[in-house]
């Protein structure tokens, strides 16, 4: 976050005019599913703005909810913010401040500024009003506050049926702001909870336990995304009614938004149970979990959220943007390795039988610190189909044809001469001859070659299985047109090739597959059967608007 914000300059004028010593900020997810990029912007903010300025950062998880919440998702969040390099002081959960939380609500029914209320939820809607016309008082708004401290407590000892009655704080009606039409503090939810168990039948809503819960951590800036600034006359209502000592300072900022991507927790939770995904952590998927196993570093995530900075207002951001900034990371920190997607083998005809040779070469021309290795030169080779056409089309076809003479990288020069079918009509073999004197950095210059093309050696060839991927919907701008309408037939594309012998991948290491792509190995590999994700393309297709 080095560039220049807003948010920057309020922790600034606050630290100067000593109102704290150091900011401590939180990220506060509701663990009902995992997390995507789209909050990678609040978490990388959170952190880095605290950390900078000498305070610190809370992982604070928002689990006022059970019906909806799993551990599961407790454990993928603090998995998916650890791998973001993101560290938390404290990690905290709102259901450890329930018994303030209560203390507190009971606070604002003592100075009657809050009411039991027997409306259903359709009646509390219909008296809210709209913002064309004011609410209507709740017809139980002028129960006395003995009564409602009796109500508020038999609905916590369990009095009560779920919905029977709610908590309601008592602002103003006629407000022009309908968050503050009397909100629903607390409802009765009999669920059993990960970490309470069955010890509250009642639970607050987010909006009174998010500024309770900041205000007892003593957050100085508590930093949410746009949607929230109508919502801050409520906090800061909660904060100054509850009584609390601190006072934290609500600070909204644009949200991210990453277009035509699937984001939503209910349809991912779809996809998964319908199979069309593998799990919350498919690499088509943009959950931090889906971009760890698709390969994608952590890093690179932090420099597009540093170049996309921290703006008031928000828009949609385009994937590919994304992509480029992974592709410019990975091009400087990988080893480039050799790999053939779909491979036609090539018999090169006067090489020695059974004679197999190791040429040297860096794994990163202009980084020398990644290492080097000896890359297998034989009798039968790989090379991409698509790196041969039996006549040359045109001046600009810069591979190898029939008659025509190619650098293998690394290697010599060799000449097609020949090509043997299957019964099919497709290519079997593409017979060639090298010219021995031609090795690579030799000095030989006597002649250009057409082109230099990457190869694999058969013999010691690594078999390997390559997931190719795109967007996993064609267009998610029409809510009407139902989510498994809008799936990509092309998202997911299956391919078998090889990779050269000089590599032992691990799942933590990505690669260049030379004029292929980045890959990166899948959890689900083994050593019997190596799967690589193809994390970005090598050429992007990103086009920044004008």
């Amino acid at each position: 976050m080095e560039n220049r914000n807003f948010i920057r300059t309020i922790i600034e004028e606050d630290l100067a005019k000593g109102k704290h010593k150091a900011p401590i900020t939180r990220f506060p997810p509701e663990p009902n599913g995992f997390l995507h990029l789209g909050h990678a912007r609040a978490i990388i903010m959170n952190h880095t703005l605290a950390l900078e300025y000498g305070g610190y950062f809370n992982l604070r998880f928002d689990d006022t909810n059970p019906v909806k919440e799993d551990m599961i998702f407790v454990e993928g969040m603090k998995e998916d913010i650890a791998w973001l390099g993101c560290h938390w002081k404290n990690l905290l959960f709102a259901s450890d401040y329930f018994n303030e939380m209560y203390a507190r609500a009971m606070t604002l029914v003592e100075k009657g500024l809050a009411y039991v209320c027997d409306l259903t939820p359709e009646e509390i809607k219909t008296y809210r009003g709209d913002l064309k016309s004011p609410g209507q008082n709740s017809p139980y708004r002028a129960r006395s506050i003995e009564e409602n401290i009796r109500l508020f407590e038999g609905m916590k000892n369990g009095a009560f049926a779920d919905g029977e009655k709610v908590l309601r704080a008592k602002i103003d009606m006629a407000s022009p702001n309908m968050n503050m039409r009397d909100p629903i503090i607390y409802r009765i939810q009999r669920s059993y909870h990960h970490n309470t168990k069955n010890d509250w039948c009642i639970y607050p809503m987010y909006d009174f336990a998010h500024p309770i819960e900041d205000a007892i951590e003593g957050i100085t800036h508590s930093l949410c995304s746009l949607e929230f600034e109508d919502h801050r006359p409520l906090y800061d209502w909660f904060v100054k009614h509850c009584e609390m000592e601190n006072v934290p300072r609500q600070i909204e900022f644009g949200k991210l938004i990453i277009a035509n991507q699937v984001t939503g927790k209910r349809h991912i939770r779809q996809l998964v149970e319908d199979g069309v995904v593998d799990g919350w952590d498919d690499p088509r998927l943009i959950t931090l979990s889906g971009l760890r196993r698709r390969g994608v570093p952590p890093q690179a995530i932090h420099e597009f959220i540093k170049a996309l900075g921290l703006p008031k207002s928000q828009g949609d951001t385009d994937i590919d943007m994304f992509y480029e900034y992974v592709r410019n990371y990975l091009s400087q920190h990988v080893r480039r390795i050799h790999g053939v997607v779909d491979p036609v083998k090539v018999i090169v005809t006067n090489y020695p039988e059974g004679q197999t040779e190791y040429l040297q070469a860096d794994y990163h021309r202009d980084h020398p610190e990644l290492g080097s290795r000896e890359i297998p030169f034989g009798k039968e080779l790989y090379i991409e189909r698509e790196d041969f056409v039996e006549e040359k089309p045109n001046k600009k076809w810069k591979r190898l044809a029939l008659g025509v003479e190619v650098r293998l990288m690394h290697a010599y020069f060799i000449k097609a001469n020949d090509v043997i079918y299957h019964e099919d009509g497709t290519i079997k073999e593409i017979h060639c001859t090298y010219d021995p004197n031609t090795q690579s950095g030799s000095g030989f210059n006597e002649r250009k070659p057409n082109g230099t093309i990457h190869y694999v050696e058969a013999s010691t060839a690594q078999p390997v299985e390559l997931r190719l991927f795109d967007n996993l919907v064609t267009d998610l701008s029409n809510a009407a047109i139902p989510i498994e309408e809008k799936l990509n037939p092309q998202s997911k594309i299956i391919k078998h090739g090889f990779i050269e012998k000089s590599v032992n991948p691990s799942v933590s290491e990505a690669f260049q597959f030379t004029r292929i792509g980045y890959f990166a190995l899948d959890k689900e590999s083994t050593d019997q059967n190596m799967i690589f994700n193809r994390v970005v393309a090598l050429k992007s297709s990103f086009k920044p608007k004008k």
